[in-house]
């Protein structure tokens, strides 16, 4: 099978801070992560290959520093990586971005299937799987929690729902979202992050995916991010004495008070 696995570079989410003047992230000095959904779409990917074989190739959209994401899932076992960065990328939503990577998933190979993680810690839409999904022409499952059978030219997962699981059998090649429950990520090995170390990563551009810059970027953006704030955080807190029934009276009492304010 070959398999193309899409991360992201996302900042960890327990170090980011807001600016209160600008509403906008604080980016200095946060350590930078692979978004761990993508993780779980990395392992699934490497299993699948490990299996059935094939070649797994990862492919990330970001500044130049986003090479050492990618240099972190070949130390794990992946055969390509392939970085997308240029000034023209800049400001892009989810189809932005997903056009971006259409763009570039049709230059690499011939695939099977392209996993992804079910969404991204830093915007928490789910929607760059689905639209690149749309965009390529090709199904899509989301949220799958189990990877059960391959096929000769179907995948059969289980898909993870609000009120339980549903088991689905998908036509190839198709795009699938993981959930952390699909597996276990490995740990790099000391031969692959060795090849890691010295592998040469392509840098795409707009020109070299032959992107139209309208659909690239801000410009190509339907939506954008007007604010980000932090919730105000309240102290105002009671404890409660007495038995059940006192602590009971006393509680709605008190709520009947901050109804009627």
């Amino acid at each position: 099978m070959n398999i193309i696995v899409c991360i992201k570079q996302v900042p960890d989410t327990g170090s980011v801070k807001i600016n209160p003047e600008t509403n906008t992230l604080i980016r200095t000095g946060v350590p930078s992560i692979i978004n761990p959904f993508d993780m779980n779409a990395v392992e699934a990917g490497l299993a699948l290959r490990d299996g059935n074989g094939g070649k797994v190739s990862v492919i990330t959209m970001g500044p130049p520093q986003a090479e050492e994401a990618l240099r972190e899932t070949m130390a794990m076992g992946v055969d390509n990586a392939y970085l997308l960065s240029d000034r023209a990328f800049a400001g892009a939503d989810t189809l932005a971005t997903s056009y971006t990577l259409s763009m570039a998933i049709r230059l690499i190979i011939d695939f099977d299937l392209i996993l992804c993680g079910k969404q991204a810690i830093d915007g928490d839409t789910a929607q760059v799987g689905p639209e690149l999904a749309e965009i390529l022409g090709i199904p899509q499952v989301t949220n799958v929690s189990r990877l059960i059978e391959v096929k000769d030219t179907t995948l059969i997962v289980e898909q993870e729902l609000e009120d339980g699981c549903k088991i689905i059998e998908v036509e190839r090649p198709c795009l699938i979202t993981v959930t952390k429950e699909v597996n276990k990520p490995r740990l790099p090995s000391l031969k692959n992050s060795m090849r890691a170390k010295k592998a040469e990563i392509p840098i795409w551009g707009a020109n070299d995916i032959n992107a139209d810059e309208a659909r690239l970027g801000l410009k190509g953006s339907a939506t954008q991010v007007v604010k980000i704030f932090e919730p105000l955080k309240r102290t105002d807190s009671r404890m409660l004495k007495g038995d059940v029934e006192e602590m009971v009276t006393e509680l709605v009492a008190e709520l009947r008070k901050r109804v009627t304010r």
